[in-house]
């Protein structure tokens, strides 16, 4: 009897700089808010309202139908302890799960690598962008970086395997002195072949797709639609990564975080409807993180850089809700001024590997963490 069960996919979108978590999930109950934000604070009028406590950013309209259908999940206060503030550094640990030492495994590079052991599959992980982001990096492991899907290829005009491994050979002694040479080949071997051989493939996609779904003209909204692109065409990819930013609001934040969210709101929006329309949603998962969240306090016209954010995770697989407690604004239950992670990251990484994709997370994520019922 043939099997019908449909492998689980996990699409991850990082919103890049620190988003500002207070001003996404907004407390507006909490005269604590108010106080904290003169310039800032999102009047209660503009709030979509979730509950008598906290609402959505106003650009938030598309999510905010998500969640009413109970197809989205809010966890309060993600993060980790010692925040060090540093987008740079933050990164590292929330890729490669080190909080105490530089990582140099993504997280999803040994997902990508149990998931696909033999590597059958040089599409197993598809990146959306100019670059590989460290949480999918694992020598050996290959995976597709997609910058744009309608103009995709590395090297496509050059069909020769010999002439393609000695294209690979000239990079690789053109930056091995830049970086070192045992970094480069493990990339530039076998995976930089592989990679050839997803680009030969993906340019594929946009030729099998037709949707009425019509997504926003937004850079976020075109790598998302490449996503549903890929993932329709059936490659057998199972894990997607894409980026979104920067929410590094500084100054001008109101205006700033409203064109963002707005963007993301949408083509998020865009994506799950057109994943419905399709009938293939039923086996993605939606995942959105970011580094940190920002100071309670606003600075005259922005947010400077925080400790505990917020995660969302988006789906027909997810039980809608909020997980984890919102943290008090009260200033004695702050650090330095930064509302405290109470959650840790490495907890919804193991809800999603094991309750979803059904791998081992210990490994992977570096020890046991508390998981999340966020799966129904």
């Amino acid at each position: 009897m043939t099997s019908t069960k449909k492998d689980p996919i996990l699409v991850v979108i990082q919103l890049s700089g620190g988003n500002d978590y207070l001003n996404t999930v907004i407390p507006y109950s909490d005269g604590l808010y108010y106080d904290n934000r003169p310039a800032v604070g999102i009047h209660e009028d503009r709030v979509l309202k979730l509950d008598d406590k906290v609402g959505l950013h106003p650009e938030m309209g598309p999510l905010k139908k998500v969640w009413d259908r109970g197809d989205m999940g809010i966890i309060h206060s993600i993060g980790y302890e010692n925040a060090p503030r540093s987008h740079f550094r933050s990164m590292d640990i929330w890729h490669t799960c080190e909080p105490d030492k530089l990582g140099t495994e993504g997280w999803l590079g040994r997902a990508t690598r149990d998931i696909d052991p033999n590597k059958e599959n040089v599409l197993t992980t598809v990146s959306f962008g100019p670059s590989l982001f460290r949480a999918l990096a694992l020598p050996g492991t290959p995976v597709a970086v997609v910058d744009d899907l309608d103009n995709y290829g590395l090297l496509p005009g050059i069909t020769d395997e010999l002439q393609r491994t000695e294209i690979l050979d000239r990079f690789a002694r053109m930056y091995s002195p830049a970086i070192g040479s045992s970094a480069v080949m493990d990339y530039l071997g076998q995976t930089g072949l592989d990679t050839l051989d997803g680009a030969d493939i993906l340019k594929e996609a946009p030729l099998m797709y037709s949707s009425k779904v019509e997504y926003p003209d937004t850079s976020i909204a075109k790598k998302l639609k490449g996503i549903a692109q890929v993932h329709m065409a059936n490659f057998g990819s199972r894990i997607f990564y894409v980026d979104h930013g920067s929410f590094d609001s500084h100054s001008n934040q109101l205006g700033m975080a409203d064109k963002l969210w707005k963007d993301v709101s949408e083509g998020l929006g865009a994506f799950l409807d057109d994943l419905r329309e399709h009938d293939v949603s039923d086996n993605v998962a939606v995942m959105m993180f970011t580094e940190f969240g920002r100071r309670t306090r606003d600075n005259g016209s922005g947010t400077d850089h925080g400790a505990a954010g917020a995660a969302f995770m988006f789906g027909d697989c997810i039980k809608g809700g909020q997980y984890s407690e919102f943290p008090s604004l009260e200033e004695k239950h702050l650090d330095q001024g930064d509302a405290i992670p109470s959650y840790d990251y490495r907890g919804l990484y193991s809800s999603i590997l094991e309750d979803w994709m059904a791998l081992d997370a210990k490994p992977i994520v570096g020890g046991t963490y508390e998981k999340l019922p966020i799966f129904s």
